[in-house]
């Protein structure tokens, strides 16, 4: 097992310094210390994911962002700057906020070192990983336009918006692989209560969990834990080396029965035209 010190550096360097799109046709930019990400369309994610800036540099490079996307995307539009509470300078939080950047609700960074799953799961796991979903629920995977429907109606009930969204990105992904299932819906009572997917990045060791949330009826039963085992079992199967996910204070007990690791802060800085 690797220290947090170089899990976290690893995470930098392959996630983020060298990154690839996570969504069909977005493209990936680097220019001025900064890697960005830009959408297909402009309700796709748009945003930096990475910089490499000092006291020196930050201020111009957050001014030609600002610029960069605003030309690009115009009155209505908006970007997010990704910023992790390791990253420099120290204060690029507050410079985003003078920029006019507002933050949105912090998560942890949580990692798995997952090599050993493939091996029959490490000591720790096999009574932390629920052999099957909580009773009554089912898990569902999206392989059709009306299950992109479910999805839709899983993020609305979970997180009150979103849901269009959750959907175009579910039919992008269908689109462009339609023989692989990268997202999951629970479904409860006949209806979808929560939706979770899965990316793996190719030449990087890592997957990554996205989504989860579940509608406030059904929280607290084990649905969050067992589409994470479910994905985490994927992952291994895939030959993935490490799992990563962004999660609130409420998931990280079950992360870290998972054996997730914290390892930063991020925070979502969105600026809006």
């Amino acid at each position: 097992m690797i220290s947090d010190k170089d899990l976290l550096s690893l995470f930098d360097a392959r996630m983020r310094a060298a990154a690839v799109p996570d969504e069909p046709g977005a493209r990936i930019e680097a220019a001025d210390g900064v890697i960005r990400q830009v959408g297909a369309t402009p309700r796709d994610w748009h945003g930096v994911l990475y910089s490499t800036l000092d006291a020196a540099t930050a201020e111009a490079a957050i001014d030609s962002e600002i610029a960069r996307f605003g030309a690009l995307l115009g009155p209505g539009g908006e970007f997010e700057w990704k910023a992790y509470s390791h990253d420099r300078p120290a204060d690029l939080a507050a410079r985003l906020a003078r920029a006019g950047f507002r933050p949105g609700a912090p998560e942890t960074l949580f990692v798995a070192e997952i090599t050993q799953l493939a091996a029959g799961l490490p000591s720790a796991l096999p009574s932390a990983l629920p052999p099957a979903p909580p009773p009554g629920v089912t898990l569902r995977p999206v392989t059709t336009a009306s299950d992109a429907d479910l999805v839709a109606e899983a993020t609305e009930a979970a997180f009150g918006d979103g849901g269009q969204r959750a959907r175009d990105r579910v039919l992008a992904r269908l689109a462009a692989d339609p023989d692989t299932v990268w997202t999951w819906v629970a479904m409860a009572d006949g209806r979808p209560v929560s939706a979770a997917r899965m990316l793996v990045h190719p030449g990087t060791g890592f997957a990554s969990l996205w989504g989860g949330g579940t509608a406030p009826e059904w929280r607290g039963r084990g649905i969050y834990r067992s589409l994470v085992a479910h994905r985490m079992r994927l992952a291994a199967e895939l030959g993935c080396e490490y799992l990563q996910v962004d999660a609130t204070d409420d998931s990280r007990p079950i992360l870290e029965r998972l054996g997730f690791r914290a390892l930063s802060v991020t925070t979502p800085y969105e600026y809006r035209f």
